[in-house]
């Protein structure tokens, strides 16, 4: 194989953070500094693939391909690792991983036996890790608070699925978000309301919801970020709207602007009935 616009990419990024004559920008990142942009490029592309926009798609993932590179090539400069190691690293454990294509393992898995080999293979991989695999390795470890919130508490319940601690369906769901909503409600009716158990209770609320979205397979990252969507287009109907009749939002309260919001949802479902 041959990819020399990669190279050149590489040769690039590596003469950006060249001492002698580079980019005093790029020679300033550290990995610590780049990751707020490895995060926000990886969500632009993202949206892009939401989107369907094959060309934003391409453009993204060129910036995330140039956080990895960065990363890659500040690894060297300090002696950590490179890319040549990292692509080692991700080909052997791709190999490992893949026992139905480079090794002995029959290859007549379906998609989902796939994933459950993939699993299997890495707590082995986990277990191994730890202390020679003199110790056995906890059931659950930190490794589920790197993700963003929401989707932590969606891979805890998926995790604790593996050995039935979980509920039976999403209906017994339901009742534990029904419990949590209560228990919040019966703490804004104490006469001093203590912020931090309240707070604390909003928390049951959302990793319960998270649970719920999983029992329905429903991605909760995916569904939230449909709900944002949501929100902003029929914000940004509702904007057009008041321009349209020459008003602008500093000169309207809340109810005012309710009408028009209200306007867009019924404009919404007269669509959808009609679509139906």
């Amino acid at each position: 194989m041959n990819y020399p616009k990669f190279e050149a990419l590489v040769q690039i990024i590596e003469k950006l953070r060249d001492p002698n004559g580079g980019c005093p920008w790029d020679l300033k990142q550290t990995h610590q500094s780049l990751l707020r942009f490895l995060l926000e490029e990886s969500y632009e592309f993202l949206m892009a693939c939401e989107d369907g926009n094959v060309s934003a798609m391409e453009e993204e993932i060129g910036d995330v391909l140039l956080q990895v590179i960065l990363h890659c090539t500040i690894a060297k400069q300090s002696g950590t690792f490179n890319l040549e190691s990292v692509s080692q690293v991700l080909s052997d454990k791709l190999i490992r991983r893949h026992p139905h294509i480079f090794g002995d393992l029959e290859n007549n898995l379906n998609p989902d036996e796939v994933v459950t080999n993939w699993k299997k293979i890495k707590e082995v991989e986990k277990s191994q890790a730890i202390d020679g695999a003199e110790k056995k390795a906890k059931f659950f470890n930190n490794d589920y608070l790197k993700f963003p919130a929401l989707y932590s508490a969606y891979k805890i319940g998926q995790k604790s699925n593996q050995i039935k601690f979980d509920w039976d369906n999403a209906e017994a769901v339901i009742g534990v978000v029904e419990g949590e909503w209560r228990e919040y409600k019966e703490e804004l009716l104490k006469p001093e309301k203590n912020l931090s158990h309240i707070q604390e209770e909003l928390g049951d609320i959302l990793f319960s919801m998270a649970q719920l979205l999983r029992h329905y397979k429903f991605d909760p990252e995916e569904t939230l970020r449909m709900a944002n969507r949501k929100f902003l287009n029929r914000f940004s109907q509702m904007e057009d709207m008041i321009l349209a009749e020459g008003k602008s939002f500093e000169e309207m309260n809340q109810t005012q602007m309710d009408v028009y919001w209200d306007r867009v949802k019924k404009i919404e479902k007269e669509d959808k009935q009609r679509k139906a």
